[in-house]
């Protein structure tokens, strides 16, 4: 374990990753203000869904989010360019994970993802080379970095993408059904969209999908199979870039080929200037055990944490149930219709609910469909009216689609959701079966 953790490489990998992570850090960041997302999702709502147990977190006041996420944008480029690299990783790691926690609305695996691989980057010696860090004090220029740094990334990419092939396999994916719901919004794409409605490519998304990603870290792992596996990456990602625009993680992911590939290939493209570090020195830190239980326990967590939904009872896609932390990507479609009735405990007189004097657009969609998200809405109309003096239950009436299916009742119209507790470990008897 020990000269598999701790044997030097060249790293050349890392400090270019280093370049694109915070280049596209930088790009998430100020992409999401100009793009309006910032706008719709944090700024225009009067309050958000954050992670339950986070509701405290809630966005700046006025238009002071537009400002958060220029900082966080300089940071990106502060890390880009290996400015006082640690601190500018952790304060960008520090408000991502505030962003993350805050808001479900716009739920993205990608989101998680920078989540934890930005606490990551803090404790990587990325600045060791080509970094302002490095010109400012030579004594950190190192050309090397130990074996763990590598392989850290290559074991969290196999355990996202195995999940995410085996979520896949499920009948309504197998059957195209969800796939061609997921093209009927793409249909009035340019150029493309008429070619998106078509069966074959339906097929070819759906058995596609689970190929690369159950085959992808193999076939970049196998030299024969390398290139290929590249190219084919960067065919799937520029795809799902254009038809799902969702943001950096497609540019992310093609990022991560830098460590498959021999590190002297990447050192003659980008770095040619560079020594080539070829000594494989294994030097073994003074807390080697507890960094080996440390990177281990990391692991054991990553792969436990997707497994959790099979716990809850019925199906995840119904429940949602620990869907998300679980690599459970673009998989089906849902569409919801929500009505909530609030009574006053004293009088037992109905108080009509306008959805529109709450929640924005977005916001009403996930009401619709999400049970997390439906119960955090009832407890928030309770704590409205107690403001206003009254003691109020609030029962909800919502039926849900599931991939094209007909609508059922979700949530059991004859419970207080107000006066319900949430089990983060332990399935919700107001959730309606799904059968």
């Amino acid at each position: 374990m020990n000269k598999f953790l701790f044997k030097h490489i060249d790293n050349s990998g890392l400090v270019v990753f280093r370049v694109f992570f915070g280049l596209l850090c930088f790009l998430e960041s100020v992409g999401a203000v100009f793009t309006g997302w910032v706008r719709k999702t944090l700024v225009e709502p009067e309050f958000t869904f954050s992670f339950i147990g986070f509701e405290w977190l809630q966005p700046l006041p006025g238009n002071w989010m537009y400002v958060y996420y220029i900082v966080m944008g300089v940071f990106g480029l502060l890390i880009m360019v290996g400015y006082k690299y640690r601190f500018s990783m952790f304060m960008f790691a520090t408000m991502w994970t505030a962003t993350y926690l805050m808001q479900k609305s716009s739920y993205n695996n990608h989101y998680y993802l920078l989540f934890f691989l930005s606490y990551l980057m803090v404790f990587l010696p990325a600045n060791t080379y080509a970094s302002l860090d490095a010109r400012i004090k030579p004594s950190i220029k190192k050309i090397s970095m130990p074996n763990w740094c590598r392989w850290f990334f290559i074991i969290q990419l196999f355990i996202l993408y195995t999940y995410a092939s085996i979520a896949k396999l499920y009948p309504d994916w197998l059957d195209t059904s969800v796939v061609a719901l997921l093209m009927k919004s793409k249909a009035n794409y340019p150029l493309i969209g008429e070619f998106l409605q078509q069966k074959t490519v339906h097929y070819f998304i759906a058995y596609g999908g689970i190929l690369f990603d159950g085959l992808i870290i193999p076939a970049l792992l196998f030299k024969p199979t390398r290139k290929f596996a590249f190219f084919a990456s960067i065919f799937f990602h520029l795809f799902n870039s254009i038809v799902f625009q969702i943001g950096i993680f497609p540019y992310l992911s093609l990022a991560f080929s830098l460590f498959f590939f021999d590190p002297r290939t990447i050192k003659n493209i980008f770095l040619k200037s560079k020594s080539y570090y070829s000594a494989s020195e294994v030097k073994i830190p003074k807390h080697n055990k507890l960094f080996a239980f440390v990177f281990v326990t990391y692991f054991v967590i990553h792969i436990g944490l997707p497994l959790r939904h099979h716990y809850f009872e019925d199906d995840v896609l119904w429940t949602e149930e620990g869907h998300r932390l679980a690599w459970r990507m673009m998989l089906r479609a849902k569409d919801g219709r929500a009505r909530f009735r609030v009574v006053d405990t004293e009088t037992n007189n109905a108080i009509p609910i306008n959805l529109n004097d709450y929640l924005s657009k977005k916001q009403q969609r996930n009401v619709g469909t999400k049970p997390d998200i439906i119960w955090q809405f009832a407890q928030r109309l309770k704590q409205d009216f107690k403001k206003k003096g009254k003691s109020v239950k609030v029962y909800a009436s919502i039926y849900v689609s599931v991939n094209g299916k007909p609508r059922k009742r979700l949530i059991d119209p004859n419970v207080d959701l107000a006066n319900e507790e949430w089990h983060h470990f332990k399935h919700h008897s107001w959730i309606m079966p799904s059968k």
